[in-house]
């Protein structure tokens, strides 16, 4: 049996925009404890709110779910994702894959990077970091001398990379499309250690400041 918090989510995923008062005759239970559950939703970035306007009088406020609210039901993303690179991958060559997601992390950061040209390198590795979180990765930067090795101990598409591996190409084309240089990746996080990490030596980075 699903529990309060459940249904109120239920409810939400196939009639969006609803008040408390339609939430609570669904449920089953009355407006206060509603919007107790509510509450805790929104602080966990499940639920949100918009006011609407309904007739005469004050607008109502009306309840739909986030996008992290959406992820808690059923989705088949990897297996529809799998299937597509399986596609691609019987009609394109292994250096058209490559070229696909250099394209496609060209459009992922062309907002992003139209405005770091004559950045230190410095910056451009702080805006690098502070984009590549926003995205989902968790990113180290770790300082050599004057060379970076950048730490990359999760990933947004790791379960897609385990079929996939060619879909790298797009981690490394963000951090290419960030720095204008060609970055060199020396560990895999498939492997035992646990993270991937990418090389940026002295040289490298001089010819991209």
């Amino acid at each position: 049996m699903k529990s309060t918090r459940e249904r109120i989510l239920q409810r939400l995923l196939t009639n969006p925009f609803s008040s408390i008062t339609e939430l609570a005759q669904t449920v089953g239970i009355n407006a206060i404890s509603v919007r107790h559950h509510l509450t805790s939703l929104q602080a966990e970035g499940l639920v949100t709110a918009q006011e609407e306007r309904h007739g005469v009088g004050r607008p109502r406020l009306v309840y739909f779910l986030t996008e992290d609210g959406c992820e808690k039901f059923p989705t088949r993303y990897l297996e529809l994702t799998n299937l597509l690179i399986n596609h691609l991958k019987e009609k394109f060559p292994q250096e058209s894959l490559e070229v696909i997601f250099s394209q496609i992390a060209e459009d992922l950061t062309k907002t992003e990077v139209q405005n770091l040209k004559g950045l230190p390198v410095e910056e451009k590795l702080k805006h690098l970091q502070k984009f590549m979180e926003s995205e989902g990765y968790d990113i180290r930067l770790e300082k050599q001398g004057d060379s970076y090795i950048v730490h990359q101990s999760s990933c947004p598409y790791f379960h897609v990379t385990q079929q996939h591996p060619e879909v790298c190409t797009l981690t490394r084309s963000i951090m290419s499309q960030f720095l204008s240089l060609a970055v060199e990746k020396i560990d895999c996080i498939s492997k035992e250690n646990g993270q991937c990490s990418f090389y940026l030596s002295d040289e490298m980075l001089r010819g991209a400041a």
